[in-house]
């Protein structure tokens, strides 16, 4: 048995290093810089095209018609101010998340930041720690490394001295030490880390389809801008008149807004989750919960608090040394695990037995044990494990198992030389720990009920004693316990159908919690996994969201997508809530956007092809714009949703977006062109088109917005009446170019836009009625 016995680095050696550099100072991956949220909200492409058309109005139009070139600076300005907030919320909360790594210096452990491990450290492990930097091993006592991270690879790994560690792995069992021989940048895991930013926003279909939209309207606004361009400049007027025509069209066909109201809601969750102490490690986490229908729960830390306490000692006979068996294995670890600390309450003292082999307890084996000189081997462990199946011993403990304890057997064997065959197995004592559930667990899980999310509880524990907790909480199935080791690994299918037809697990291996991940995933389900020890991390990994416990091990909370801060399992739902309310808000203000797009499109089109005038000058589309779509959304993106998200967002939202933009322009020109026909001027019937275009965008907003509350009542109609004053106030109708000398001709364009939104009010329900979402709770 290996002990670290080296002194490790002194003041003076790691000061030499700090000063040289040799620091283990990697980029927080929580969020991205500031340097880096400037960029990307001021060098855009859309702001690139809104600055051109804004220096052409300046150069051959009315300082009023570039009243958009102020899009860009509040584009830039809020999506800066949000994501700093949000930057900060992360920043806080990746410090507190930070694991302290334990390194020996000048003869004493003693705790650091990691970006304070310098080259040379002596770094400490024990079970559940992550490697953060690399090394070579210095001393190992029974140290096993998991390094599926990296290699792909379940099995664990064992590491004796000399052997190289790598940074991303982390120890599943026993204790060690090692010497870092690469940090920061150098270390192997350095760049995964790098990658992995919480702005990275790859995987999140809605921000790819946002992306979509983005590139088909710039296919479209290509040409459509080059024929409408011809189509002004080749009619006979003047070419300021020209210019305006052209930009208006243009501008109003960008959808602006869309990806300020997308980052802005996200980077608005992330700061509501953060005061939730939920921190977010990636974006695309808050849509991904939203999408989930299968929550796979391990219940120890999760379903119950990581602490036990010793509830009984239940000697089986043969005047065996119970209590001093027990007392030995408690005390052998300086840093046991939580059953050895709940033996340890009972047993402080050790007898003095002198060790001379060990094996470390891990998950995948359910034991762990000790030789001592003149006394034997001792074991302890899972009763189903070590004993064999009809012994009194067996069945006594599946009996206490039954009733939510958990049951562990003190056993006694010749050896421990090959811990694959420990021969034969004389039982000792029945050991009952108790368990705590966490309060907030009943509560917590019939909220999930309510959303339509089924929960898997899948443990390492008896089958019966999960069944036995699973029930307790009301979880639907949870009487009904399979034990892991009777399922079908070498048959996907089968595999997958038993996780679907069932609720509890018991005796699940690490390997298989990964299987049964793929196995819910392979039926279409979106699937989380929560956790918090070791066990966990295979399956944290390879689910669509991976949720730690904040108090759970460094290697967990390294791999998950959310950390609940606090502990506390009550805090899920309020992740959900983020995530729905995200992807239902931005669906809706994604809805107004692409109208607005496509009825530019079809203006656009019409006017190139007809000849007109171009309906509008800017200043009209930034004053429908602003009341219809603008103004609307920002309160609408960040308003409360509890609708459990969908795939399918583009073809959805364009369902919705290409005949209602389509509505709205043919509803425009005709107006229009009973306007130019009525013998009106090109001032009085491009006022008759806005009146016309006003009443179909408020229309689709109106609908947009159900259901109905009071303030998105209050919201639609001050709209409303925020146009009508710009129609009544003289000031108001001289900026906006607004010209109203004959009041039937008002009352037919707004009759026209009246009769659009009546077609628009059967679009919207045929779209619901074929699957799609015009609006949402």
């Amino acid at each position: 048995m290996q002990q670290v016995t080296e002194p490790g680095l002194t003041s003076a050696q790691v000061a030499e290093r700090v000063a040289a550099g040799q620091v283990n100072d990697v980029r927080r991956r929580s969020s991205r810089t500031v340097a880096a949220i400037v960029r990307a909200n001021v060098l855009t492409l859309f702001n690139g095209v809104i600055a051109v058309l804004w220096v052409l109005i300046m150069i051959f139009g009315e300082w009023q018609d570039g009243l958009f070139g102020l899009v860009i600076v509040a584009n830039a300005a809020i999506g800066i101010v949000q994501e700093l907030r949000a930057k900060r919320t992360l920043d806080r909360l990746a410090i507190v998340n930070e694991s302290p790594v334990r390194v020996r210096r000048d003869g004493t452990d003693t705790e650091v930041a990691p970006r304070q491990v310098v080259l040379g450290d002596l770094v400490l492990l024990a079970s559940g720690d992550q490697l953060l930097v690399d090394g070579e091993v210095l001393d190992a006592d029974g140290l096993e490394i998991d390094e599926s991270l990296l290699t792909g690879e379940a099995d664990p790994v064992h590491k004796v001295p000399g052997d190289e560690v790598l940074s991303g792995s982390f120890v599943v069992a026993g204790r060690g030490g090692y010497v870092a021989t690469r940090v920061g940048g150098d270390a192997y895991a350095a760049k995964l880390a790098e990658e992995a930013s919480a702005f990275g926003l790859a995987h999140s279909e809605l921000r790819e389809g946002v992306t979509r939209f983005i590139k088909y309207v710039t296919w479209l606004v290509v040409p459509i801008g080059a024929l409408l361009t011809w189509s002004q400049v080749s009619r006979e007027t003047e070419i300021g008149e020209a210019v305006t025509g052209t930009v208006a069209g243009i501008v109003t066909m960008i959808p602006e807004g869309l990806v300020l109201m997308t980052s802005i809601a996200f980077a608005v969750g992330v700061i509501r989750l953060g005061r939730r102490r939920c921190l977010v490690q990636e974006l695309p986490a808050i849509e991904i919960l939203a999408r989930v229908d299968v929550l796979c729960l391990d219940k120890t830390g999760t379903l119950t608090s990581g602490g036990m306490e010793l509830g009984e000692v239940r000697p089986l006979g043969g005047g065996l040394p119970v209590d001093e068996a027990l007392g030995a294995l408690a005390n052998l670890d300086p840093d046991p695990n939580p059953t050895a600390r709940a033996v340890q309450v009972r047993y402080p003292d050790s007898p003095g037995w002198t060790a001379t082999a060990k094996v470390a307890f891990s998950s995948a084996r359910k034991w762990s044990g000790a030789e001592f000189d003149g006394h034997g081997g001792w074991v302890l462990g899972a009763p189903d494990v070590l004993l064999p199946p009809g012994t009194p011993a067996y069945t006594e403990a599946g009996a206490l198992a039954a009733t939510g304890l958990r049951v562990l057997v003190l056993g006694r064997v010749a050896s421990l030389r090959d811990p694959d065959d420990l021969g034969d197995i004389e039982a000792a004592a029945i050991v009952v720990l108790k368990q705590r559930l966490r309060p907030e667990a009943a509560d917590t899980l019939a909220y999930f009920a309510g959303q339509h999310v089924a929960v898997k509880v899948i443990s390492g524990d008896n089958p019966e004693s999960v069944s036995a907790i699973a029930t307790t909480l009301g979880i639907p199935g949870g009487d009904r316990a399979v034990d892991a080791r009777t399922l079908p690994e070498d048959d996907p299918e089968k595999l997958a159908e038993i996780m679907d037809a069932n609720t509890v697990f018991g005796r699940v291996s690490p390997h298989q919690k990964r299987l049964f991940v793929g196995a819910l995933q392979s039926r279409g389900h979106t699937v989380a996994m929560t956790g918090d020890g070791v066990n966990d991390v295979l399956a944290l990994k390879d689910a669509d969201l991976g949720v730690a416990m904040g108090s759970g091990s460094g290697a967990t909370r390294a791999v998950a997508q959310i950390v609940l801060m606090d502990d506390s399992f009550a805090g899920l739902p309020s992740v959900v809530g983020e995530g729905r309310r995200v992807l239902a808000n931005i669906e809706r203000v994604a809805g107004l956007f692409l109208t607005k797009t496509f009825y530019a499109i079809v203006l656009s089109l019409l006017t190139g092809v007809i000849g007109l005038a171009f309906p509008f000058a800017p200043r009209h589309s930034t004053l429908i714009n602003a009341l219809t779509i603008g103004i609307p959304a920002f309160f609408l993106a960040l308003a409360p949703s509890n609708e459990r998200a969908r795939g399918g967002f583009v073809p959805r939202v364009l369902r919705l977006a290409v005949p209602s933009g389509v509505v709205c322009a043919a509803a425009v020109y005709l107006s229009y062109w009973i306007a130019q026909s009525g013998g009106l001027s090109l001032a009085e019937s491009r006022t008759s088109a806005v009146i016309t275009l006003f009443v179909a965008a408020w229309s689709v907003l109106a609908l947009v917005a159900r259901p109905y509350v009071w303030w998105r009542v209050a919201l639609v109609a001050s709209m409303a009446g925020l146009f009508a004053l710009a129609l009544a106030v003289p000031f108001a109708r001289e900026f906006f170019a607004l010209t109203v000398a004959d009041p039937a001709a008002g009352l037919t364009a707004a009759g026209i836009g009246a009769a659009a939104g009546a077609v628009l009010t059967g679009v919207f329900a045929v779209v619901r009625a074929r699957g799609g979402r015009p609006s949402a709770g």
